[in-house]
């Protein structure tokens, strides 16, 4: 049986229709696999940046905790420094530019926020810093703890 021309048209036609569909059924397949990718990848970075964000916020957190408790904990010579506060002992000094005022400083370490400070200009007549004034006498140049507990009768 012999198909006339315009039946082996047709028959391309139609072959060419199918591959035509089955083509674009493939090919909306292959997209909707690439956007299941991409989700599947866009859904692993959020979690890689939410694991980062919180190891990042753990160690800030830790390092705040961290200086908070440093700055509150107890100095070894808070019970030193707070008695000579209470004995009406005075530090006059100069902290921001003199070496022998900040070696005193040091030598408190963290106990000396107790210290009664004032700048030297509170002072008339301060000539050297630090200068201690006990009593009424004053302690010119950096004292010894010491020498301090003697002057004030302040226990080490």
């Amino acid at each position: 049986m012999d198909l006339t021309k315009r039946e082996k048209r047709r028959l391309r036609l139609e072959k060419v229709r199918q591959e035509s569909q089955q083509s674009q059924v493939e090919y909306e397949q292959r997209l909707e696999h690439q956007k299941q990718v991409q989700e599947h990848h866009t859904k692993s970075n959020k979690t890689k940046y939410y694991v980062i964000a919180a190891i990042i916020g753990t160690i800030v957190l830790t390092t705040a905790a961290y200086s908070i408790y440093s700055i509150n904990k107890p100095g070894p010579y808070d019970s030193f420094a707070k008695c000579l506060s209470e004995k009406g002992a005075i530090m006059y000094g100069a902290l921001d530019w003199c070496k022998f005022t900040q070696a005193q400083r040091a030598m408190f370490g963290s106990s000396f926020k107790y210290v009664n400070y004032h700048e030297y200009q509170e002072l008339t007549g301060i000539k050297k810093t630090p200068t201690w004034v006990i009593n009424g006498a004053w302690y010119e140049n950096v004292q010894s703890f010491d020498k301090l507990s003697s002057l004030t009768g302040c226990k080490l």
